[in-house]
């Protein structure tokens, strides 16, 4: 019983997350209710299969550590864009494609890793982050082209879940903390129920059981700007749930070495496989669950297990999974606005430590953000390019990651003369430093022997 309690309590913290990307991913693209009814079972399911691909413990895949799964929020903005340009179907065959890639260079990833410092992964998360807040502030008003958009209802129920979800992560801690963003979704939608525009016909409409199918929603197309977008994402999660991967070895007390590095990577590409052929996503580590984790003093394997049993049996669930879809978009907006939000911040907290060491570091940033975020807002402003050219320039995401990746290259990882000067510098202070610290010891102990 007591396992059972502490399984569920995981499967609330990160809940949300769950279900909020199908939400915003489903609504930016168009899906219909059934559609979206069915994208969010089959990514409730697939985040219990993608955790147990990971507690597992064998030569091939799986980390073997208690750690949950589910869709990153740093694919969000990369999937609603390549949805609206290139249709749903782009989606998954870029999702399946930069899984096999990932499976693939799993055992080489360790050496890839020194080109995704925290000065290039924070400015990517970052970029994403900032790129999602227009989608989160649409939904506000109700969504893009809605006949009520900017309402006084739509505009009070979205800035009343934000604030909740606010006073909740100020005055609570801990767990309650840990799933504000699901309780402030339940509070607003209890509050569009009583304003009576919440439309329950969806959840009577859906099934009770019903029987998972590959390619439901659409047979995967390839293409190369998706699948290198899907691509640098997965590697950009790969960096996160590295970070994720020693957390909890520290927490385990349990050595991480390379060879778990790439099970856990193995079981990260495997699950993005799967989840593209069933019409879902790609997946990583939830960061969340660990702080809950730390929070509880649980650290059993079978804890998560229970977890991903649970999540399981929802995704077979479409009663369930309808229940998510009458969420208005208003508030399902103001919950995003605080999410997003968090990913911009997730950023900059990565960007923190490394931004105030060198100017160079702040030119990295400012250029690759500058970029990223302008040719977002600007999106014709290389259309005289060729068009394989384009392929690279015609996404902020990737240019601003592009650029990032190179002015790193450039400032920290090419020699220069500058930084050998510095260098040769500091080594000098710190010599002068040691002569006279030992010169002083001499002194005094000449001074006391004298005595």
């Amino acid at each position: 019983m007591k396992t059972t309690l502490l399984g569920f309590q995981h499967l609330l913290a990160m809940y949300a997350g769950a279900v909020l990307v199908p939400l915003i991913v489903g609504n930016a693209i168009g899906l219909t209710p059934t559609q979206l009814t069915y994208l969010v079972s089959i990514d409730i399911l697939m985040c219990g299969i993608a955790t147990l691909l990971q507690i597992s413990r064998n030569k091939y895949f799986g980390v073997g550590l208690p750690v949950v799964l589910g869709c990153t929020f740093t694919a969000v903005g990369p999937m609603i864009l390549i949805g609206n340009d290139y249709g749903i179907s782009a989606i998954y065959g870029a999702v399946i494609a930069s899984g096999v890639i990932i499976f693939f260079i799993s055992r080489f990833f360790g050496s890839l890793v020194k080109f995704f410092p925290p000065i290039v992964t924070g400015s990517v998360v970052t970029i994403i982050g900032i790129t999602l807040i227009p989608v989160a502030i649409n939904n506000m008003g109700g969504g893009q082209g809605a006949e009520d958009f900017g309402s006084m209802t739509n505009i009070l129920l979205s800035f009343g879940t934000l604030l909740f979800i606010v006073l909740l992560f100020r005055f609570t801690s801990g767990f309650m903390q840990s799933i504000a963003i699901l309780l402030g979704l339940v509070v607003g939608t209890i509050a569009a129920i009583f304003l009576g525009i919440v439309d329950f016909s969806n959840v009577q409409d859906a099934s009770y059981v019903h029987m998972v199918m590959p390619f439901y929603l659409a047979t995967p197309t390839f293409h190369l700007l998706p699948i290198a977008i899907m691509t640098l994402v997965a590697m950009v999660s790969l960096v996160e749930s590295t970070g994720v991967y020693f957390a909890l070895g520290d927490i385990c007390e349990k050595e991480i070495d390379q060879k778990m590095l790439e099970s856990g990577y193995r079981a990260e590409g495997l699950a993005s496989i799967i989840g593209g052929i069933f019409n879902a996503f790609p997946y990583t580590t939830f960061s969340q669950n660990v702080g809950l984790m730390q929070l509880s003093g649980v650290k059993s394997r079978r804890v998560i297990l229970v977890t991903a049993i649970m999540l399981i049996s929802l995704g077979f669930l479409p009663k369930v999974a309808a229940l998510a879809t009458i969420v208005p978009a208003a508030v399902l907006g103001g919950a995003m606005v605080a999410m997003f939000g968090m990913v911009v911040s997730q950023g900059i907290k990565m960007l923190s430590p490394v931004i105030s060491k060198t100017q160079d570091n702040a030119m990295i940033v400012a250029c690759s953000i500058g970029i990223g975020l302008g040719v977002s807002v600007v999106p014709d402003l290389f259309k005289e390019l060729p068009e394989s050219v384009q392929i690279l320039t015609s996404n902020g995401i990737v240019l601003g990651s592009i650029t990032a990746i190179f002015l790193n290259i450039i400032f920290n990882m090419l020699p220069s003369k500058k930084k050998q000067a510095v260098e040769q510098a500091r080594q000098a202070e710190s010599t002068s430093r040691s002569i006279k610290e030992g010169s002083s010891s001499v002194l005094v102990s000449a001074t006391a022997n004298h005595k």
